[in-house]
């Protein structure tokens, strides 16, 4: 580590080095993934125990070439509260097990027909902004986390959340050597240190928890009515996988959705999704803070995605563990995602500079421009019990645009060709 270089992909860790960056990237997703579970009212051990299984299976499926981490995901929501509401968690459970097994057809729709149609409904001009969106849009909230948009602003919150950010943004410039490698482990320090020194931390709870426990396994019930009110999720979980798989794509330097294929990747994305309902958890999804964390420390390796997730379930068991993470307030997640989020914004607007986006053609201006202005207007679209919003419909407002102009430009109809 004498010079910061590039770990890839395919690299080995050595234990000193393997231990913290594991560590750092268990943290940069636990505040998003736990808050899942205490939406849906289960415990948050059963999350940690599928999100390191699903990883470790989603390294497996993509033979160790795609890093990514799987965490729970927020596209279901809407639909899984309701059924919730009037059914109970079990049949939720048994659509999350339906959306995973058909994605896991969809894997292989694509594997059979390839992913070249994605350079048609999502070319750079496109893709670019619909990546950026997908930090954009999450940097609320960032700082909702972080308690900056609260009506009272607390100066216990302010304190932390600028420590943690300060550390994770001046350390990523200036820390050499070792240290270069896990500046958002050191923030995450930093600002739990300063969270204590405030007087925000509670151990009340880490003093009542066993020491170890077993995750809450619960097994799925089945209805037709409560699969198609979650069934339309599908629409939404594939859009953000291909952007995440865009945009790691970029940072690591390799084309993934041609190795090791798009086809893999969402099948070990659903296959995990699918898993997760059979045995209690939540669905999950590639993690954006994760590729954040790579973003910044340029390191790639599937071993240290792949510590982390053993780190993951490890927690899951050890109660006493399990809820000192959970001590780590908002403010110091919040200060962490506020870097990292905005890194994946910068990796959309990278693909534009790398692809060497021409402006001076019409169609180009046009798709950034629409692209943009619709993720970013809180304009959402209901189909029943679904609603598109955001990167989501973004995207399929892209996917419509890019397939348009593609035909027009087939047929010779489009201005550019003057």
């Amino acid at each position: 580590m004498e010079s910061r270089r590039i770990i890839q992909v395919e690299e080995k860790v050595p234990f000193k080095l393997l231990f913290p960056l594991s560590v750092q990237h268990m943290f940069a997703m636990f505040g998003a993934t736990v808050l899942v579970p205490f939406l849906f009212g289960i415990n948050p051990a059963i999350v940690l125990f599928m999100n390191g299984l699903g990883t470790l299976l989603f390294i497996l499926i993509t033979k160790g070439k795609a890093p990514a981490y799987l965490g729970s995901s927020f596209a279901f929501l809407a639909p899984a509260g309701i059924v919730i509401s009037e059914m109970g968690y079990q049949y939720a459970l048994g659509g999350f097990v339906a959306v995973g097994f058909l994605g896991c057809i969809l894997a292989g729709v694509i594997y059979k027909f390839g992913s070249d149609w994605i350079d048609v409904v999502l070319p750079p001009a496109a893709m670019g902004p619909v990546v950026a969106l997908i930090g954009l849009e999450l940097s609320g909230s960032a700082a909702s986390n972080a308690g900056m948009l609260d009506e009272n602003i607390s100066s216990q919150n302010v304190i932390v959340f600028l420590v943690t950010l300060g550390v994770a943004v001046f350390g990523s410039v200036v820390f050499r050597k070792f240290l270069s490698v896990i500046p958002i482990l050191i923030a995450v320090i930093a600002g739990y240190v300063a969270a204590i020194c405030c007087g925000i931390v509670d151990f009340t709870e880490v003093a009542a928890a066993p020491i170890l426990a077993l995750p809450n396994f619960q097994t799925p019930k089945f209805s037709a009515q409560a699969i198609l009110i979650i069934l339309p999720v599908i629409l939404v979980i594939t859009s953000e996988h291909i952007g995440h798989q865009v945009v790691t794509s970029k940072i690591v330097g390799r084309d993934l959705l041609k190795d090791p294929g798009l086809h893999r990747t969402l099948f070990g994305d659903n296959f995990s999704t699918m898993l997760s309902g059979l045995i209690g958890s939540v669905p999950t999804t590639t993690y954006g803070e994760n590729i954040g964390v790579m973003a910044v420390t340029r390191v790639y390796s599937v071993r240290v995605i792949g510590g982390a997730a053993v780190l993951s379930i490890i927690c899951s068991f050890v109660g006493k563990l399990s809820a000192l993470i959970q001590t780590i307030p908002g403010p110091v997640i919040g200060g962490i995602s506020f870097l990292l989020y905005g890194m994946i914004g910068a990796s959309g607007i990278r693909i534009l500079v790398d692809s060497q986006v021409d402006y001076g053609k019409s169609k180009n201006l046009i798709m950034t421009s629409v692209i943009f202005v619709t993720g970013l207007s809180g304009i959402t679209v209901k189909f029943g019990n679904i609603q598109l919003t955001g990167m989501v419909l973004a995207c399929v407002v892209g996917m419509l645009l890019g397939l348009i102009f593609y035909l027009l430009e087939k047929f010779h109809l489009t201005n550019d060709q003057e």
